[in-house]
């Protein structure tokens, strides 16, 4: 019998990547490849890169140039093989193919043609593929988590913002689609679904001519899986109508990401989101009005070209205002071929810096308070790791998504993908701590997230 032809995989970059990820192992597998998780023994390394910003493709590079130090010979799949075509083949002769953000599909066909002696270079100007419920698909995630992408690309043009470019224009797939992806994955043991777009409150727009989020949650009520958590909400596609059903639909958490990324009209103007910056405190209010039990986490861009200290402070009131559960802060990344590259008035980055600290320390005793909230009370906690030294169990609360927030730290038993109610002990700015629920503890306080 031949060797069989291993292939190890790197993934970089977020969510959207992880499924593409997900999507080629699944095809290589099918098609009979070995998948090995050394990339010293494997005879192909799939690297699937990330090129949102500098730090993002510095990352991708570093990992690319060990790998070429290393004489593998490396696919170049994902953002980057999207982004920089000509630059990667010429610079890195160790890079036996590339493949862009639309084709990754192809991966099986890439492969053989590098077996044959062939360089590839499968990337598509405009990226127009979705997998869907039919494409293979090994998960990468703890067995009780899976991402499910309703949507890919963005029709938006924000001015910082290069993932319009590098995966195309929106395209949505079918509620019937998702659906029957979601019952695949309920039957596989998944316990939490999260929804990933890049505009998920967009969803259906180009499918069905108006958005159809309402409907899509509505029908994934419908699926025996007790968590369904929605990332990148954008807050002007939170209408009333998404709000009843995220209320209504009892699977469905009242989780939502918000990606706001500044609070005053005149940074927001710059970036191309003026609609956003009169709406930004009464969504808010709305939302929480709708959903008093809402968990709120979102991300902001400080040091966007132009940015005064005025405008900064707006931003730290605005935080200050609204307490959010979970902040995440960026600083400004000047992407070549966006129009915020050539802007004036850049600031250094050790301003910038600056003012990412300054924000997150003003956000660290809300985010403790929000979580010391919990303490005294009995949270469903979904467990998926276990530290084999201590026996401590390791698991998220509803409040918590998986790698963007923080965790929940369990004394007791449980099977690893269940969720277990667990009597929460203490907190702090970022995890939550607490032993299995006994008897006792379900008498005293009423389940809550």
């Amino acid at each position: 019998m031949g060797h069989k032809t291993t292939i190890a995989f790197s993934h970089l970059g977020c969510e959207k990547n992880r499924i593409d990820t997900e999507h080629m192992l699944g095809l290589l597998a099918q098609a009979g490849y070995g998948i090995d998780a050394n990339e010293e023994l494997a005879d192909y390394v799939v690297v699937n890169t990330c090129s949102f910003i500098q730090s993002a493709r510095e990352e991708s590079v570093r990992t690319l140039v060990e790998l070429a130090e290393a004489n593998k010979k490396i696919v170049i799949a994902g953002c980057m093989a999207q982004h920089f075509q000509e630059q990667l083949l010429d610079e890195l002769p160790e890079a036996v193919a590339l493949v862009g953000t639309g084709d990754y599909h192809n991966i099986v066909e890439v492969i053989q043609q590098v077996e044959s002696g062939k360089r590839v270079k499968q990337v598509s100007q405009q990226p127009t593929y979705i997998a869907d419920e039919t494409t293979p698909r090994y998960r990468t995630t703890t067995e009780g988590v899976a991402y499910l992408r309703v949507a890919e690309g963005c029709d938006y043009r924000c001015a910082f913002c290069i993932i319009p470019h590098l995966r195309g224009n929106q395209r949505s797939r079918s509620i019937e689609s998702i659906v029957a992806e979601a019952q695949q994955l309920a039957a596989e043991g998944v316990q939490e679904l999260i929804l990933i777009s890049q505009i998920t409150t967009n969803y259906g727009l180009d499918l069905y001519g108006e958005p159809k989020l309402v409907e899509l949650l509505r029908a994934l009520g419908q699926v025996d899986i007790p968590w369904i958590r929605i990332h990148y909400a954008y807050p002007t596609g939170l209408t009333p109508k998404v709000l009843a059903a995220i209320r209504e639909t009892p699977n469905v958490l009242p989780y939502l990401d918000l990606p706001l990324q500044h609070s005053h009209p005149e940074v927001l103007r710059a970036m191309n989101r003026p609609w956003q910056g009169q709406v930004n405190d009464s969504i808010i209010e709305r939302i929480k009005l709708a959903l008093p039990d809402a968990v709120l986490r979102t991300t902001f861009i400080v040091g966007f070209p132009g940015e005064t200290e005025e405008h900064f402070e707006h931003l730290c009131q605005f935080v200050q205002r609204h307490q959010f559960d979970h902040v995440g802060v960026f600083t400004f990344s000047p992407e070549e071929g966006t129009p915020a590259y050539n802007l004036p008035n850049q600031l250094p980055q050790s301003v910038m810096d600056q003012r990412r600290d300054r924000l997150m320390m003003l956000q660290q005793p809300i985010s403790r308070k929000q979580n010391q909230q919990s303490v005294g009370q009995v949270v469903n906690v979904l467990i998926e790791q276990e530290n084999p030294d201590t026996g401590e169990l390791i698991g998220r609360s509803p409040r918590f998504s998986p790698e963007v927030d923080g965790l929940v730290y369990v004394q007791g038993e449980a099977r690893l993908g269940s969720i277990v109610p667990v009597a929460i002990t203490d907190a702090d700015v970022y995890d939550l701590y607490g032993h299995t629920a006994t008897a006792a503890d379900l008498l005293r306080p009423q389940l809550t997230l």
